[in-house]
């Protein structure tokens, strides 16, 4: 058995670059070399304040393995061994992207295909089975998806974000004509916008604090851009849809206070979707849901087809915008410094930093 390098998180502020074993290929998984890996919000709220999603006292109840754990779950890569039992419709040398969601497959809501809501569910990357931040990994076959040929690895490694904000898209009750507010200029928020923009939405409205993030919510396709320190929200929004409010919000920033106000700019019987993970319990006035008859939709992730229909919309050119969110690229010894402290520390000017990880070009 082989070495090989990867970025393990062993625990809060506690990131290292080392030498592991290179994961061996067997029946029913695919071997991968990745090419370019995201650095999520996610991986960096684990490494500020973590351990949170990744399991630390108890091994995950289907991976079996807990902190040290190789990070990376936004990644792309060419498959280099395929194990027994595989289907014939991959080959090595194919270019791939990995949904990275970990599901048992048997409980209640798998057996009604809703493996993002496994009660046992977790994530490549964050629950064990590797991450993207590594010279190899070996996956399951069902989380691996082929690339289309006109589609870059670096862009496609952009698939899992761009499909969080799909799936929230397509989960609402969206429809032509309805108009819609996205809380949070960050990768998520710009993920939903570029969804939107690609089902040919005419009213798309971001509330947005950051100098930085107005300028690429604009430039991504946001129709008005509202700052919530500067204006009353509440009201923009009313005036801006026949005293109405939006059809739809999507809360991309997990705050209470941008919460509570992007919820009375919601029109009655309209939608408040929430996609943010949340650091502390939200409060909910339920009264603001009752009086005006509105919905609360919670969305977690994604699902398979989600990616079929990104990786489509990126191929046919409905997702145009999706190489600008890639604000910089890195080298796999240089996550730490250049990656994650970037992130602490220009958070404002960065959409998406992408690791390369296996000397792609």
């Amino acid at each position: 058995m082989g070495k090989m390098k990867a970025q393990r998180f062993w625990g809060k502020e506690d990131l290292r670059y080392e030498d592991i074993d290179e994961p061996q290929c067997s029946a029913g998984k695919i071997k991968i070399k990745p090419a370019w890996c995201g650095i999520c919000g996610t991986d960096l709220h684990e490494y500020m304040g973590g351990p949170n999603l990744c399991p630390e006292k108890e091994p995950h109840p289907i991976t079996g393995e807990k902190v040290p754990l190789t990070f990376g779950h936004e990644f792309s890569g060419r498959i280099e061994e395929i194990g027994e039992k595989v289907s014939d419709k991959f080959k090595v040398g194919d270019r791939v992207v990995v949904q990275p969601i970990i599901y048992d497959g048997e409980c209640g809501s798998c057996t009604e295909g809703l493996i993002n809501c496994c009660d046992k569910n977790g994530f490549v990357g964050l629950s064990g089975w590797g991450g993207g931040l590594a010279d190899h990994i070996v996956v399951p076959e069902y989380a691996v998806f082929k690339v289309p040929d006109n589609v870059p690895l670096d862009v496609a490694a952009l698939t899992e974000p761009l499909a969080v904000g799909w799936h929230a898209v397509n989960l609402s009750p969206y429809k032509d004509g309805d108009s819609v507010l996205i809380l949070g200029g960050g990768p998520i928020g710009l993920a939903v916008l570029q969804a939107l923009r690609a089902r040919g939405c005419k009213q798309i409205i971001v509330s947005e604090i950051s100098a930085t993030r107005k300028k690429f919510a604009k430039e991504f396709g946001a129709h008005v851009i509202i700052d919530p320190s500067k204006e009353d929200i509440v009201a923009r929004c009313r005036e801006l849809c026949d005293d109405k409010g939006v059809h739809v919000a999507f809360d991309a920033a997990g705050v209470q206070m941008a919460m509570e106000q992007a919820v009375r700019c919601v029109r009655a019987r309209g939608t408040f979707v929430n996609i943010a993970i949340w650091e502390k319990q939200a409060k909910i006035n339920t009264n603001d849901f009752n009086f005006r008859e509105r919905h609360y939709v919670g969305v977690a992730t994604y699902m398979g087809g989600d990616f079929d229909e990104v990786l489509a919309a990126l191929s046919d050119g409905r997702l145009d915008m999706s190489r600008k969110m890639i604000t910089k690229k890195i080298e796999l010894n240089e996550v730490l410094e250049e990656g994650f402290k970037t992130l602490i520390n220009d958070r404002d000017n960065q959409v998406k930093i992408l690791v390369k990880s296996s000397g792609e070009m």
